[in-house]
């Protein structure tokens, strides 16, 4: 009866969406409503087309956003214990403005957990006003070391969440415990002698050692990476991690708004095992957006740079809250490639929306090849399906080519360089001679219209 009375009338709004962006842009009132996704449980920011208002963020991690992060980071750690025999010590997570307003802190909330870390709640109001550390013998576990590098937007909305974040490390770098129990104080007592030999004096020593939430200048947004690979400008991976360093190395602290520090980070960089990025919702997937490469693929990149192997590459699934899961990154790649990047449904959704529709197919194909760039982590049959589904299947290449012989060009040509530069090693057959062909004749028909 719900689903009949309330949540079918408001999905047919839709078309608000546009009435409200013309009425807005003509000077009108557009009506607002909440932020989040209606997938997380969140049927009230229905229908579309508001102006959408965000989170009181000094309530920030929610209650139930601790839930969730503290149930993801115990998946985690088991997942890793599992696999790899030891407990971690160190984790690279990415945190986005974004997703922290839609979700109230989940990724947050799961840093705080990993560290052993729980948010204190003020009665009435329900916001954030403390921390406590948890005690070992509680935790069941060893602490994790977890640095932040942090979204543009994060830095610029949630400026209480890094001074939070900023004094859990240091409470945790204080505590007297043993190195295996408490990698991060190991760390930071290692660090502080390091600098200090470098020529700084004690406390600024210990305040570099202590760095824990980097992210791009202050007034920069995004993590450099686009543009190279956009425009091919780069030869290997040096060229990927150097970009994404050199965008990320800004340290923020609740004194330092955005202090250059690369040298630190790479420190951060050289310990780290776990690159660990989340996603609150099935609304959209990992290759929907160049973010999500640019953010967990350049990190894994610097790291692999930094320490001459890949880290663990984890992909967090908190799109059901009461039941987070973790896959390896191969595994969601293969999990997105299956259910929609070949899905023979997706792409005939995806022709009824004509020029769009071919863009569409285009930057999947640059963000599978960016990931695979970045993260090393797309085998070759998903490139030849990819060639197959889009390219050489005669009704699609034709659809294609009539709506926007550009894209038709760009994915033959990304495809080509994916083997050109050793991402797809063994193409079948002649498959690359009909790619080159293809984009030939794509490149003929841009150039009579």
């Amino acid at each position: 009866t719900w689903i009949q009375t309330h949540l079918l009338p408001q999905l047919q709004q839709t078309h608000q969406e546009i009435t409200h962006l013309l009425h807005g842009l003509n000077g009108g009132y557009v009506p607002s409503g909440p932020a989040g996704a209606p997938t997380r449980n969140r049927p009230e920011v229905l229908p579309t087309g508001r102006n959408f208002y965000s989170v009181d963020i000094r309530a920030i991690p929610t209650e139930s956003a601790w839930d969730v992060g503290r149930k993801a980071a115990e998946v985690l750690v088991e997942d890793y214990v599992q696999t790899h025999g030891e407990y971690p010590k160190t984790l690279g997570l990415s945190v986005w403005g974004t997703a922290t307003m839609r979700t109230g802190g989940d990724d947050i909330a799961e840093a705080l957990a990993l560290m052993g870390v729980r948010p204190v709640w003020d009665g009435p109001s329900r916001r954030v006003v403390d921390f406590e550390i948890l005690p070992l013998s509680l935790l069941g576990r060893p602490r994790v070391d977890v640095t932040l590098r942090i979204s543009g937007f994060f830095r610029d909305a949630f400026a209480n969440l890094i001074d939070l974040f900023d004094q859990a490390v240091a409470a945790i770098a204080a505590l007297d415990e043993t190195a295996e129990q408490n990698p991060l104080a190991a760390q930071t007592s290692t660090e502080t002698q390091f600098w200090q030999q470098q020529g700084l004096d004690l406390q600024q020593a210990e305040t570099r050692s202590r760095y824990r939430i980097f992210g791009s200048k202050p007034g920069a947004y995004g993590a450099g990476l686009q543009g190279l690979i956009e425009a091919q400008n780069w030869t290997t991976d040096a060229d990927l991690a150097r970009a994404y360093i050199n965008w990320s190395s800004y340290a923020y602290t609740r004194q330092a708004e955005g202090r250059s520090a690369p040298a630190a980070f790479e420190q951060r960089l050289g310990q780290m095992q776990i690159v660990l990025h989340n996603q609150d919702n099935r609304e959209h997937d990992l290759l929907d957006s160049d973010d999500y490469y640019q953010f967990q693929g350049g990190l894994t990149a610097a790291v692999r740079v930094t320490q001459g192997k890949n880290p663990q590459v984890y992909f967090g699934d908190h799109a059901v809250p009461e039941n987070p899961q973790v896959r390896s990154l191969e595994a969601e790649i293969a999990r997105v490639y299956r259910s929609r990047v070949v899905n023979p449904k997706w792409i005939a959704g995806v022709m009824r929306h004509g020029y769009k529709g071919a863009f569409e197919m285009a930057a999947t194909v640059d963000y599978l090849f960016a990931y695979d760039a970045t993260a090393h982590c797309v085998e070759d049959y998903m490139y030849q399906g990819v060639a197959e589904a889009y390219l050489l299947d005669t009704k699609v290449q034709a659809f294609v080519l009539a709506k926007n012989p550009w894209a038709l060009r760009d994915m033959a040509e990304r495809l080509v360089e994916a083997h050109q530069r050793g991402l797809w090693q063994q193409p079948q057959g002649n498959t690359l001679d009909q790619l080159r062909a293809i984009a030939h004749q794509a490149e003929a028909t841009i150039e009579s219209a």
